[in-house]
């Protein structure tokens, strides 16, 4: 009798997690290095580093639940006219699995960079990225109590789903701030990802989301600075969600520092309508380390504050940058966002 509940809980916290309830909703994939690349939060990004920058993410989360997400993202992006620097492309390709749930998509992003000074160190850039993300969901692997459960699908579904996204983002020499919307076409509308069932209601929609980004950089001591940052998501559901970051440099090679996120309850939503649930989520420790001038390796852990901080072993987060230098030699200004 006890194994029954203990897998009735199992399978609860699965379809939790795969957001696959007929109130279901596919949540956007989110970085605790978003800091070192926020091409995955704002395409108005691309371009900003001026150089072609390549990056590689592996994130696997919640270490040791079964079916837990795992995560791995490859990105490109650049200037295609070195002169006036106006024009920022990239590429993100992003694989997601979540137990019996998957998503592959491919971006295209395109940001127009308008130079607000003569002495280039302000600029505002408006960006838009186009793509398609494949949605996977394997039945099979949901293992349910009641077999004859109307509410799961029995094999594997999968679909394409079209999209966009569009985002501003302004920078100086000490300061940033941003804000995208992900999801501009699908987000929040009558059609799910999946149809299975005999009434023919979406099953797992998307939603979309908003996020704000802001930081600056500061020197505290010769060959020390300080950059802190906030990430503040909202999907108009759920909780409202809240990183705060704060990165060490040393000399411009060695990044250390920490991120706290949290959940806020800016207005009353639904989902917490007699509900006691908590906003504490996690905290992080980051690290990166420019091995030298075009390469840079990061490192991230998350460890839970919340209650399923005792059912896994945290979240481990890699990253590997590369820089190609441009052919001419006009030095660039350091790169602290």
């Amino acid at each position: 009798m006890k194994k029954h509940y203990i897998k009735r809980t199992i399978i609860g916290l699965g379809l939790i997690l795969a957001g696959i309830s007929p109130a279901g909703a596919q949540q956007n994939i989110q970085f605790t290095q978003y800091i070192f690349n926020s091409m995955s939060v704002n395409p108005a990004y691309a371009g900003y580093k001026e150089e072609w920058f390549g990056q590689v993410a592996l994130r696997t989360q919640w270490t040791g639940l079964e079916g837990a997400p795992k995560t791995g993202q490859l990105s490109f992006d650049g200037i295609v006219d070195p002169v006036s620097k106006r024009m920022g492309v990239g590429l993100q390709v992003t694989a997601d699995k979540l137990g019996p749930q998957s998503a592959t998509s491919a971006y295209a992003n395109f940001a127009y960079r308008l130079r607000l000074n003569a002495e280039d160190t302000q600029r505002l850039s408006f960006g838009i990225a186009v793509g398609v993300t494949n949605y996977g969901l394997d039945g099979t692997q949901l293992n349910p109590v009641d077999q004859s459960d109307q509410n799961l699908p029995s094999g594997q579904l999968s679909n394409y789903i079209p999209d966009a996204r569009f985002g501003v983002y302004y920078y100086s020499e000490k300061f940033y701030v941003g804000a995208s919307v992900m999801d501009l076409f699908s987000g929040d509308s009558d059609n799910g990802i999946f149809r299975w069932d005999a009434g023919s209601s979406g099953n797992l929609k998307r939603k979309r989301h908003v996020y704000a980004i802001a930081g600056m950089v500061t020197d505290l001591s010769d060959g020390i600075k300080l950059r802190p940052s906030i990430l503040l998501k909202e999907d108009f559901k759920g909780p409202t969600s809240l990183d705060l970051s704060g990165m060490f440099i040393f000399n411009e090679r060695f990044w250390l520092g920490a991120s706290y996120r949290t959940g806020l309850k800016i207005w009353n939503k639904d989902y917490s309508n007699g509900m006691d649930l908590t906003n504490t989520n996690s905290v992080s420790g980051v690290a990166q380390f420019h091995v030298n001038s075009n390469l840079r390796i990061g490192y991230s852990y998350d460890y839970m504050l919340n209650k399923l901080g005792s059912t896994q072993s945290g979240s481990h987060e890699i990253t590997l940058g590369m820089t190609f230098p441009r052919s001419f030699s006009r030095l660039l200004s350091p790169r602290f966002f």
